[in-house]
This record gives C-alpha cells, structure tokens and sequence, in this order.
C-alpha cells in the first residue's frame, strides 16, 4: 500500500466532516475521543482502529468502508480473492461487495435488536469487528459439554484467590465493608479500586487454590486445540499454585508475560507498628503483574500445527517485531473502570495486546472462561476475533454485556507497548489498536 494512505484517509474524513458541516469538536465529543487526536488523523498523523473508523463513519452518516479500505483493513473474504484469484479479482471483488452490503445490513439489524436465549448473549459487535458470544454460567459445566479441540487460545483473569469472589466476600465488597478485599482510602478526591488480599489465605484456601485449577486446567486442555495457548493473570504469592495446576494437566510452560503496573499492593509499614518501625517494608511494593503463558502441545512440527490447527505461535507485533513478554502498562483507565465496574477491570491498552498475539493467523475462537468485567472479550472484538466470555456471577454478567461494546469502541492510551524497550514512537497511544496486518 502506498505510503501517503494515511493522508488520503484523513483528507477523506475532513471532507466529509466539512460536507456534513461538522467541526472538528463536534465530531471529537460524537465519538468520544480528543481533538487532538481528531486534528492527527486528519492530517495522516494517527493510525485509528477499525471500531474508531466505524464510530466516525456513523457521527457522520456515511459508509464506513471507504475508510477501512484506505486503512487498508479488508475483510477476510476480499483478501482470499486477491491471493487466489489475481487476474478473475475485479468481477469477484464486484460479487462479494454487493454480498457484504447486504450481510452489513442484515448485521445492522441483528446488532439493533440484539439476542439472548437461555443465558446467552450471541452478539455480532459490527461487520468489522470481532462477533462474540456471552455466557452467563458455571464455566465448569461449559467446558464439560464443549467439543475437544474447539478452542484456540484462552486468555482470562481468575479468581486465583477463590475466597475473594464467595457470595460472602462479595457482598462485602459490594458494601465497601472490606474483608478479603482491602478497600483503599480516597486521595485528592479519587477513589482507589478494591484490591484482594492474598496474604490471609489460609493453608486450607491455598490447597482448594490448588484443586480448583488442576480441575479447570483438565477441562482446559481437552478443549484446546493442539499448539493453543493459555495467556492466564495471577499474582506473584499464589502464581506457582497455578502454574504447577496447569503443567500437571499436560500444558507446557511457555514462560511469563510480565505486566508491568504499579498499584497499591505492598510498600507497607508493619501495621500499628508504622511509626516505631517507619524504616521497614513488610512486602516489596508491586510493580508488576505476572501471565503465566501455557501450550498444549502441537502436534508435530509448529509449522504443521499453524498448518492444520491454526495455532502453535504467537502472533508478531510487526514483521519486524515479535511478540515481547514485558509490557508496560498504565493502570486501568476512569474512563474503562465507569464503563465496566469490576474490581479486577484489566485496561484496553494491555488487553488488546496480548489478546491479540493469542491467535498466531488471527483466526479461530478465543475463549475467558471468567469473564468479569468483559475487559477480554471486548479486546478480542476490537481486534476482530471471534470470542466467547463465561461469566457465573449474574451481577458482573450484566455490567459485562453492557460494557464490552463500549469498551471495544474506546481509543486506548497510557503507557503500553509491544516490548518495554520499544521506541518511544511506538508507545504512542493511537498505535496500540492496530498493527501490521
């Protein structure tokens, strides 16, 4: 593609704004982003999403795909012909287009109604974006009657404490009583998220830990698909507990993705001793937050496994640069932690990264068997992957349904990147949405 589509793309978009008689400000609060970032990409400075292409192209009443053409985002079907059929491409391409005007359309209509039966929530987030499914149950029970080999990478936030996420220390959390979770104070008029406990987990606690993972991690691995990955957020006090629960399931260690995040865990004086012993730190303060990241086996060869199964690797950030296991990353925004109000909310920013590196071909089903807040299903959507979330708490199913569309439309920003000694460029937040395709 030719190197000045970014200032095609953004000429276009003033064009239609200056048409529609839409200033740069109106158009900015329409799809709830800067004007700044407005200005860069119109003047070709900003690469945007394929979710930002279709909320300008709505506030502006017009078809979205000249725009994700020009961003050179075709879809799936239109990018087969031009590899397999070069010189017939021109007529297939006339065929498929007036198919997909009329699928867009019918999508539209499914998307306006929406659909749930019997607890699930079958959603087609938009043409572009990745559809999705929502769940609201035991994911045991899922798992149980899923077909093996159906599932090409999971990538989920447990609840690796389990006695955090009890009816119990639920309602206690839901009226800020405390309990497992340590409620922070307010500073400056901001209030800190809740943070789970892990140093009151009792012997008993850390052996139920144990038991419950090596029982998911059975289920794990009979629905994964050969060469599948496993992307799974943990803690660094309760991390081997799960870990050894995985490998003993027949998954393969393939290392750590290290989120590098500082929250309010450790950095603390003894308690009711702070003044006395004002030199001490009982626990190192947190500033990072550990994935472990697993495989099933592949079968073969990796390059007969991406053959047959689709899976085996991870997906590059770029030809030029791989997949990193250090990734730098801002606390979860106000804005996301409005949209889904979870107590374990994980940022857009960091999401859509390791979401997408999950699936090495961009194809295949991504599966969080604990879904939360939806932060992984709607990472998966932005990036176009077709997901399925599992949520069991009916309180935390609706805030996710409700949130996922808004969080995969959100331009992420803070400081995030592939690799955490990447240049500065390429931490610049309009770049974290998409990448070389």
């Amino acid at each position: 593609m030719p190197a000045t589509w970014p200032v095609q793309l953004g000429e276009l978009i003033r064009s239609q704004r200056a048409q529609k008689d839409c200033s740069l400000t109106d158009l900015a609060r329409a799809v709830q982003v800067t004007k700044g970032y407005l200005s860069r990409l119109e003047r070709g400075k900003a690469k945007p999403s394929a979710a930002m292409l279709e909320r300008i192209a709505e506030a502006l009443g017009i078809d979205a795909g000249p725009l994700r053409l020009l961003a050179g985002d075709l879809p799936g079907d239109v990018k087969d012909i031009l590899y397999r059929y070069p010189a017939e491409a021109p007529a297939l391409l006339r065929e498929a287009f007036g198919e997909y005007s009329a699928n867009r359309k019918a999508l539209g209509r499914v998307r306006a109604s929406g659909s749930t039966t019997g607890g699930t929530s079958i959603v087609d987030a938009s043409v572009y974006a990745g559809p999705y499914e929502t769940i609201y149950g035991d994911c045991f029970d899922w798992l149980e009657q899923r077909a093996e080999n159906s599932i090409h990478a999971i990538v989920t936030d447990p609840p690796y404490g389990l006695r955090e996420y009890t009816p119990a220390e639920k309602g206690k959390l839901r009226r800020g009583r405390g309990g497992v979770w340590r409620i922070p104070p307010s500073f400056d008029g901001c209030t800190r998220s809740p943070l789970p406990r892990f140093t009151v987990l009792t012997d008993d606690d850390k052996l139920a830990l144990r038991d419950f993972f090596a029982r998911w991690a059975v289920y794990a691995f009979r629905v994964l698909v050969p060469g599948g990955h496993v992307f799974i957020a943990t803690n660094p006090l309760v991390s081997h507990h799960v870990y050894m629960a995985l490998i003993d399931a027949g998954l393969e260690k393939r290392g750590e993705i290290i989120r590098l995040v500082q929250t309010l865990r450790g950095g603390d004086r003894p308690k009711n001793a702070h003044k006395e012993f004002d030199s001490i730190t009982v626990m190192p303060r947190s500033c990072w937050e550990p994935w472990g990241l697993f495989r099933r086996p592949c079968e073969g060869r990796v390059q007969d496994n991406l053959r047959k199964w689709k899976t085996g690797g991870l997906r590059r950030v770029s030809r030029d640069q791989p997949f990193c296991d250090v990734i730098r990353s801002a606390p979860t925004r106000g804005v996301e932690r409005d949209i889904a109000r979870h107590p374990s909310l994980k940022p857009q920013a960091f999401m859509r990264q390791i979401v997408r590196a999950a699936l090495p071909l961009g194809e295949g089903i991504l599966l969080d068997p604990f879904m939360g807040g939806g932060s992984t299903i709607a990472a998966a959507s932005a990036v176009g992957y077709q997901s399925i979330g599992i949520e069991s708490d009916r309180e935390f199913y609706e805030v996710a349904i409700r949130a996922i569309p808004r969080l995969a439309a959100l331009v992420p920003n803070g400081d995030s990147n592939g690799c955490a000694s990447a240049s500065r460029s390429a931490r610049n937040p309009e770049q974290h949405v998409l990448f070389d395709q």
